[in-house]
């Protein structure tokens, strides 16, 4: 088990710590702020990401990072609370974090994403190779599936698409006092959403909600935390092992 130090939803480690566990792989959160419905807060991919990082760093020994908490949300505007940066900075942001982990000492990072908007983050981590630092992008969409599938996820990974039957078992389960009343009565499918990016999210949905919440339970939560852990094995074990 990892000695990596977690309270909440952030890392508590001192510079001492970080020093005697000497791990050469980073994980990074990344969230969002913006609607998720009624019932989830404007937190929850920020919530999502640093839950399944803190699961990761409980079993692996890897430098867990405080999260990004604001990115690409552009097609949640129509809500208020939401909140975006370009896709240029959340790009500079994550290079200029892997720069500073490399001259710690660092030469790998791992990025888990918790934000579908997020489409950036596939070229920073294509980008990066043959660079200095190595990075990965978790979960990928076979995760995701493995992941469903553990945990008897009945909405399918394209209907289940905001606020749905997965976000809200990760949050009935880890951070229950999160979920207000009502995701059992906000069910919505849009599964055809082909004009997503040039209208947003407000062409498909007046609650804000695409998905099936009211399939969600604790127990679902948990199954989904464990097939992520278990699937970021291959992650790190590819990582450790790349030739410096």
């Amino acid at each position: 088990m990892s000695s990596s130090g977690t309270t909440g939803l952030l890392p508590q480690d001192t510079t001492e710590e970080v020093r005697a566990r000497g791990s050469r792989v980073a994980v990074l959160p990344v969230g969002s702020l913006e609607q998720h419905g009624p019932y989830l807060p404007l937190t929850t991919d920020t919530v999502v990401a640093c839950t399944i990082a803190g699961e990761i760093a409980r079993v692996y020994p890897v430098q867990l990072l405080p999260p990004v908490t604001i990115s690409c949300s552009h097609e949640h505007a129509a809500w208020p609370g939401t909140v975006s940066i370009s896709a240029a900075t959340l790009h500079a942001v994550i290079r200029d974090i892997a720069s500073s982990l490399h001259r710690s000492g660092v030469d790998s990072l791992v990025v888990v994403n918790g934000h579908g908007g997020n489409y950036v983050l596939g070229n920073v981590v294509q980008e990066s190779f043959g660079g200095d630092v190595r990075m990965a992008l978790f979960p990928g969409l076979d995760d995701w599936e493995i992941a469903r599938e553990r945990a008897a996820v009945e909405t399918s990974l394209l209907t289940d698409m905001h606020a749905g039957e997965i976000e809200t078992s990760i949050l009935l389960h880890a951070h229950p006092e999160l979920v207000r009343p009502g995701y059992e009565t906000s069910d919505w499918v849009a599964d055809d959403r082909r004009h997503l990016l040039t209208l947003g999210m407000s062409a498909y949905t007046d609650s804000g909600v695409i998905g099936r919440p009211s399939r969600a339970s604790a127990e679902k939560g948990k199954e989904l935390l464990a097939a992520f852990t278990e699937s970021f094995g291959e992650y790190f074990s590819l990582l450790e092992n790349l030739e410096r």
